[in-house]
């Protein structure tokens, strides 16, 4: 149902780019789906960011009305429309979770376990957001491409942070970085 709705919903707002409509599974759902695994099995609440058509937010959310029923979507989206789409999905689906129809700057603290973000904003910006809305404790999985290398080396100008950067299983110029322990400052 997901997969129709995103579809539907394409067609009248910008959720996807329209040339991948055709490789839906792959390039999104599948891309999205391989975050759940990196999911620590102490988190209770995700938080998304710039959640846009559910990617990887919804896709996770899906996931685990199954696999993980103890934990909590908060999906952030400044969009109205995008907002709409994704309130629709989570009441059609029964999801756990909830929508801020707020910039990410405008939120604040939610004590999330778990920031996600899919190509959204470079890794400064998402370390700012991440630091201000996750657990001391939390884990950031940030998908990024091919040029995530140049970002760690800007953000570490102004962040210190541990960073694991898993190979993507979906596109070979693409990874997941797994970081925690974000502090402003430099990296010893």
């Amino acid at each position: 149902m997901y997969h129709d709705l995103l579809l539907q919903w394409t067609r009248k707002i910008n959720l996807i780019a329209p040339s991948t409509t055709t490789d839906i599974w792959d390039r999104h759902i599948a891309d999205s789906a391989q975050l759940f695994a990196l999911l620590p099995i102490s988190a209770k609440r995700v938080v998304d960011l710039g959640s846009g058509g559910g990617l990887p937010g919804l896709v996770l959310a899906i996931m685990a009305k199954v696999a993980r029923p103890d934990l909590s979507f908060i999906l952030i989206e400044s969009d109205q429309r995008k907002a709409a789409f994704l309130r629709t999905v989570i009441r059609r689906l029964t999801l756990s979770a909830t929508v801020r129809a707020d910039r990410i700057e405008a939120v604040e603290h939610l004590a999330a376990d778990v920031v996600t973000a899919r190509a959204l904003a470079p890794l400064p910006n998402l370390l700012e957001f991440a630091s201000r809305l996750m657990h001391h404790d939390g884990v950031a999985l940030f998908q990024k491409g091919r040029s995530y290398d140049d970002e760690v080396v800007l953000a570490r100008r102004n962040w210190a942070f541990d960073l694991s950067a898993r190979p993507s299983v979906t596109d070979p110029d693409a990874c997941i970085l797994d970081i925690r322990n974000i502090q402003r400052g430099t990296h010893d």
